[in-house]
């Protein structure tokens, strides 16, 4: 029997990202099926894989608009070439088979970051030639005939879809992400010290974790007003253009001694197991793997209701689920949490609740999802 030819289309390849973890992670789980592993993308960065076959195309571009549809362009001439027998889109491109939304839904988002934007700057924001372009793209692309499937890594993101695309529940599959609970596993004492006093904070001291960069939309605002009405340190980790805002923010509010910015890290592992909580008040998120990640050190979390990862919390048991702009709500959920994870009660749930979320789950439903498509 010949391979299903499966061609995964990703404008940018960037191994900290959070769709692109999906995909290899996606790819790694499948590299064992019955299938040849094509990507389509403009950039690749860090190592390939010898076993996945890259076709990068790099059209110019002269701004946004340019860059996405000039891409969508070159990408759907490449798979109407090669003439793969699914194609796997994780961008808003009309004409692929399948379509990964891990970016959520474009107008969902406007209307969250809308909430923290004066009402002048709200109607400029939907009125913006990019985001229209985006909205229009997304419109076209389920309504598009070839689209045979959609992919959501939410009930969240699932259900906004069917309300504002009208995509039939019967074509949307619900499919996590993986976490390797092997690699993120809970620290021990002596890596909780180590950290701390690497960053000169006292032993005894009770330590959440933020995680992402894009400080806007994931929160951190939220965070450092709610975390600076406690006794709790924070570990920022992460990069944005406007870090000096969120730094000044610290010495406004009189906690920049506890707010620790540490920017990307390319193991943030250690400072998931020298933690005691995540915090991630962000504004909307499809399901951020930073909460997978953080469960499966032993974290409870604390999020928002209009991220897709608050499916995986039990409020109260493995976390806390607020609104994102709620301070005061966020400030009691902390005050909540145990004041150190290792061997809490709250931590053991959070990473029972994730320890199936494997690799051989994630391929196991995505192949079930590619033969069911190929015996249409």
């Amino acid at each position: 029997m010949n391979p299903i030819r499966l061609a995964i289309v990703r404008q940018k390849y960037r191994p900290d990202g959070g769709a692109e973890r999906f995909i290899s992670r996606a790819l790694e789980a499948l590299k064992e099926q019955n299938l040849s592993l094509n990507v389509i993308t403009r950039e690749w960065q860090g190592e390939q894989n010898p076993d996945w076959n890259i076709f990068q195309c790099n059209p110019s571009k002269w701004g946004r608009i340019s860059r996405e549809r000039g891409f969508a362009k070159a990408a759907r001439a490449i798979w109407q070439q090669e003439k793969f027998d699914l194609v796997q889109s994780h961008e808003r491109i009309p004409g692929c088979d399948i379509y990964r939304a891990g970016d959520g839904v474009h107008r969902r988002w406007l209307l969250q970051r809308a909430r923290i934007l004066p009402v002048w700057r709200q109607k400029l924001l939907f009125n913006d030639r990019y985001h229209r372009y985006v909205m229009n793209a997304e419109k076209e692309m389920y309504s598009a005939p070839e689209l045979k499937a959609v992919i959501c890594n939410s009930e969240m993101i699932k259900q906004e879809i069917i309300e504002d695309f009208g995509v039939p529940e019967s074509k949307i599959a619900v499919i996590y992400n993986a976490i390797d609970s092997q690699r993120f596993i809970p620290g021990n004492e002596q890596i909780r010290l180590q950290i701390r006093n690497q960053l000169g904070i006292r032993p005894d001291a009770s330590c959440l974790i933020y995680v992402g960069s894009g400080f806007e939309r994931k929160g951190l605002e939220s965070a450092i007003r709610a975390v600076s009405k406690t006794s709790r340190y924070l570990f920022v980790i992460g990069k944005d253009k406007a870090e000096k805002h969120y730094k000044n923010l610290a010495n406004q509010l009189g906690c920049h001694d506890r707010i620790h910015f540490l920017g990307v890290q390319n193991n943030v592992l250690p400072y998931y197991q020298a933690a005691d909580g995540l915090i991630l008040p962000t504004l909307y998120d499809p399901f951020p793997n930073v909460i997978l990640e953080a469960m499966a050190c032993g974290l409870p979390i604390i999020t928002s209701n209009s991220c897709g990862g608050s499916e995986f919390i039990e409020q109260g048991k493995n976390g806390f689920i607020c609104d994102a702009l709620d301070i005061n709500a966020l400030t009691i959920a902390i005050n909540e949490l145990p004041e150190q994870a290792i061997d809490s009660h709250m931590g053991e749930l959070a990473r029972k609740r994730v320890i199936n979320q494997n690799a051989g789950l994630l391929s196991q439903q995505l192949v079930e999802l590619y033969q069911r498509l190929m015996s249409i």
